[in-house]
């Protein structure tokens, strides 16, 4: 695993933290365009949400892909739901709210959004899939 991008493994923290910030940076970046804002807690999940995904990456492209595209929608799915607990009911910030989307919990994740990230990771990983 870690030396997916660099022949040397001690540079396995360089090849997370560039995974782990290119992750952050294409989620802002999504956010951005079809939102019209992000967060900066947003961009940290985003990172946080790619890293794992990188780390399981071996597991993920053992299964087929629908079922790897399921399993990084809900482990996104309880990213986004623990990060809203923290920044949305503990402290507060408002960063999103989906209580008026259909079928929410606690309004902080939902189906639609579960379907939004099953399809991003279907795309993602059948690309990694055809070019590997």
């Amino acid at each position: 695993m870690s030396e997916k991008f660099f022949a040397d493994g001690n540079s396995s923290i360089y090849a997370e933290l560039l995974v782990f910030a290119l992750g952050g940076a294409a989620y802002g970046l999504l956010e951005a365009i079809f939102r019209g804002y992000t967060h900066w807690s947003m961009v940290l999940t985003g990172g946080a949400c790619v890293l794992t995904l990188y780390l399981l990456s071996d597991w993920l492209m053992s299964m087929n892909l629908i079922a790897a595209a399921m399993a990084g929608a809900l482990l996104i799915t309880a990213y986004e739901f623990c990060v809203g607990l923290i920044v949305n009911i503990k402290l507060g910030w408002d960063v999103w709210d989906y209580s008026s989307l259909p079928y929410n919990i606690m309004g902080q994740i939902c189906p639609i959004y579960t379907f939004v990230w099953f399809t991003l990771c279907f795309i993602f990983l059948g690309l990694v899939k055809l070019l590997s």
